[in-house]
């Protein structure tokens, strides 16, 4: 077992924020996208009387809309505020710090590259905060050989969830061709990714096949199957839930490693251990690579609820 795994301080307080709001306004609640990337933990919230959609039109002006974990384009609470409407930001905290460095560098006058991965809510909200136009995207270290940036100063900014080896090649590409820009002042990925992807590290070299539960969706938990295969369990690969690994193709697997994405419950985790017991004599080593104690606050308009 990869220690530190699964839920995040982020991803933990933003479920939160829907469960509180469910207390403080009654049912239904809203939320703008998932929460968070895992299915169990957005059904979960459904059967509470959270009702997910993909955009605020979907959303009746009379009831209370919570913004996910991964952030929002500033139009999006615009929107909200012009048609004056409840709504709670559970955006993680360590996503807002990358939305309020690149405001503080287009202030500057700075050009932003972001590093991340198109499409992804993240980089979709992080874009979003700054005019069109004052931001580049770069997904790899292709794409940063490539990229035409303006003449003038620069910063990059990076999606919380990457590789951080991966990153750290893209970032030396961009840093070799334009030595003058400005990195951010502490990492943009972040604690929980980083400790994550170490643990799996520590563990992968003495596994035989290793499981990392977590969605598709989920740039945290893709990331940690490819961590796996890197430091050297080729058989390593994405599941939901104990329901949707493949047993049969892992006979002859003597040492299996398991982690879980940043997304995923702890009870993900377990029940897999509990479906491998079913089938073999097992014997649990967790190997702690890090101790995490992060928490963070809940808006102040759900303090009290």
């Amino acid at each position: 077992l990869a220690g530190p795994r699964g839920g995040c301080a982020g991803g933990d307080r933003a479920i939160l924020i829907v469960e509180k709001a469910l207390e403080k306004y009654g049912a239904p609640v809203y939320v703008r996208h998932e929460i968070v990337h895992n299915r169990f933990v957005v059904e979960s919230l459904e059967k509470k009387g959270a009702v997910f959609v993909a955009e605020l039109d979907q959303v009746p002006a009379d009831r209370p809309v919570v913004f996910s974990a991964h952030g929002v384009p500033k139009s999006v609470p615009a929107e909200a505020e012009r048609r004056n409407m409840i709504y709670v930001d559970a955006t993680c905290p360590l996503v807002s710090k990358v939305h309020s460095e690149a405001e503080h560098h287009r202030r500057s006058g700075r050009h932003i590259v972001l590093i991340g991965h198109a499409g992804h809510p993240e980089v979709v909200g992080t874009m979003g905060q700054l005019p069109e136009g004052s931001i580049s995207l770069v997904e790899d270290v292709e794409q940063a050989r490539r990229v035409k940036l303006p003449a003038g100063p620069l910063a990059y900014a990076t999606q919380t969830t990457l590789s951080v080896d991966d990153t750290a090649d893209i970032v030396a590409e961009l840093v070799r061709r334009y030595p003058e820009m400005l990195p951010p002042k502490k990492d943009d990925i972040c604690y929980a990714t980083t400790n994550r992807q170490a643990a799996v590290k520590a563990i992968a070299g003495r596994a035989d096949a290793f499981l990392v539960l977590g969605s598709t969706k989920s740039s945290n938990s893709l990331r940690l199957v490819e961590v796996a295969k890197k430091a050297g369990c080729a058989n390593a690969r994405l599941v939901a839930t104990a329901k949707d690994v493949d047993w049969a193709s892992l006979s002859g697997v003597r040492t299996l490693g398991i982690s879980a994405g940043a997304s995923a419950p702890e009870i993900l985790v377990q029940e897999t251990i509990d479906a491998a017991r079913e089938r073999y004599a097992v014997t649990v080593e967790e190997v702690v690579t890090a101790v995490e104690d992060v928490k963070f606050n809940l808006p102040r308009a759900l303090e009290t609820a």
